[in-house]
Order: structure tokens, then C-alpha cells, then sequence
């Protein structure tokens, strides 16, 4: 079998493992209903994600193209704040399917994205849950932006990139060649993109995604709260 897609296999299995602990966790601690209330909620803050993750992206100068900014991580912070950890995964979940039909990468970067997207959110949604407080939402986003950039890194040079190569026929001098036009200092597709690229995008992308979440949450939970109603 293909390292590759072992590493992807073995990711989504803790994906869905982590998922489905923290749903029967949260069925058997509190008395979430699935209401219609519930349902707009998730279903418009889903529709908000979708649309940014789509619309609403640009690609960060001296880094390759390909990693462009987008900020629909933001409602699902929201509603991981406002709602819990399930919620906001479900939110997660509609952006990634709205996207797909739009995908230019079959459905690879949707779903790494998706995985980026988890591994960001779920830390800041449990510890807040759990300690409904600004320090926990502080912690909780540090743990998640670190663990996201762990994650990127691993999938971007053990996936992503294979993934470009041998599926969709790009060689590896013509992804270095696309890099190293952005930043000279890539000299490889492997750690060198994945420090000199990577690590620096989604560090920036996830400070600025945390600073607009701290900034937008109340006016937004409220605001849809009242469009509901």
C-alpha cells in the first residue's frame, strides 16, 4: 500500500474517531435537541462558510498560488462557540459539501481542508464548552492552531503534493518551479516548501481567521439569532 494514502487513511479514521467520541459524549452530558431552531442554525452558518470558502479567497504574496487565504473557518468558530463542538463540526461538514461540486483537485483539498478545519476547531470548542471563559477560548485557539499546522504540514508534503503529481500528471519540477517563482528559497517539495510555505501561510491564515472570530462573534451569534426569530 501506498504510504501515502495509509497516512490519509489512518487520519481520517482519528477524524472520525474523534467526531463520534465527542458526539456520544455531548448526547450523554447534555440534552441537545435536534430542532428546527437548530437546524437554521447550523444550516446558515453552514450556507456563510460555504460561500467564503468559495467567493472569498486570494493568494498570499511570495508563497505559491496554490495557497490562497479564505476565512470560512470563521462562522464554524462561530457556531462551535454559540452551539458546541457538534454543531460546529456539522457546519464544517455543509461548507465541504457545498464546495465539492466545485472542486478542481477531485475532492482532495475539500476534504484536507476539512481536516485543517477540525483540527483547528475542535480544541477552542471543547475547552470552551467545558470552561465557558475568554482564557479558554485564548488556550483552546492556540492548541488548534498549532495541531492545525502540524496537520498541514504532514498532509501537504505526504499528500497534497503526491497527490498533484501522480493524479494529476504535474512533475515534481514543475510544482518546484511554481514555488521557487514565489519564493526562491524553496528548494524542494518536501520540508523546504512544507517550512518555507506551509508553516508560515497557515500560521498567518489562522492568527487572522482567530483575530476576526474574537472580533465578529457576538454582533454574528446575535444577528442570526434574530434573523431566525
Amino acid at each position: 500500500m501506498d504510504i501515502k494514502l495509509l497516512i490519509f487513511g489512518i487520519l481520517m479514521i482519528a477524524f472520525v474517531f474523534v467526531f463520534l467520541k465527542i458526539y456520544f459524549k455531548e448526547k450523554q452530558e447534555t440534552k441537545y435537541k435536534i430542532t428546527t431552531k437548530n437546524i437554521v442554525r447550523v444550516g446558515i452558518f453552514g450556507a456563510i462558510a460555504a460561500i467564503l470558502y468559495i467567493l472569498v479567497k486570494f493568494p498570499v504574496p511570495f508563497l505559491p498560488p496554490f495557497l490562497e487565504f479564505h476565512f470560512d473557518e470563521v462562522p464554524v468558530l462561530i457556531a462551535s462557540f454559540a452551539y458546541g463542538p457538534i454543531p460546529g463540526l456539522c457546519v464544517l461538514f455543509i461548507k465541504t459539501i457545498i464546495k465539492l461540486p466545485f472542486t478542481n483537485s477531485l475532492g482532495v483539498g475539500e476534504i484536507s481542508d476539512l481536516i485543517y478545519g477540525a483540527a483547528l476547531i475542535l480544541p477552542a470548542a471543547i475547552l470552551y464548552k467545558k470552561n465557558r471563559r475568554f482564557k479558554s477560548v485564548i488556550v483552546g485557539l492556540g492548541i488548534g492552531c498549532v495541531l492545525e499546522i502540524a496537520v498541514s504540514l504532514v498532509l501537504n508534503i505526504y499528500l497534497m503534493i503526491p497527490f498533484y503529481m501522480n493524479m494529476m500528471e504535474f512533475s515534481e519540477e514543475a510544482i518546484l518551479q511554481l514555488c521557487q517563482m514565489a519564493n526562491p528559497a524553496i528548494v524542494d517539495v518536501k520540508w523546504s516548501y512544507g517550512l518555507i510555505a506551509v508553516l508560515p501561510f497557515n500560521l498567518t491564515k489562522n492568527v487572522a481567521i482567530i483575530i476576526l472570530t474574537i472580533a465578529t462573534y457576538k454582533s454574528t451569534h446575535r444577528f442570526i439569532d434574530k434573523l431566525q426569530n
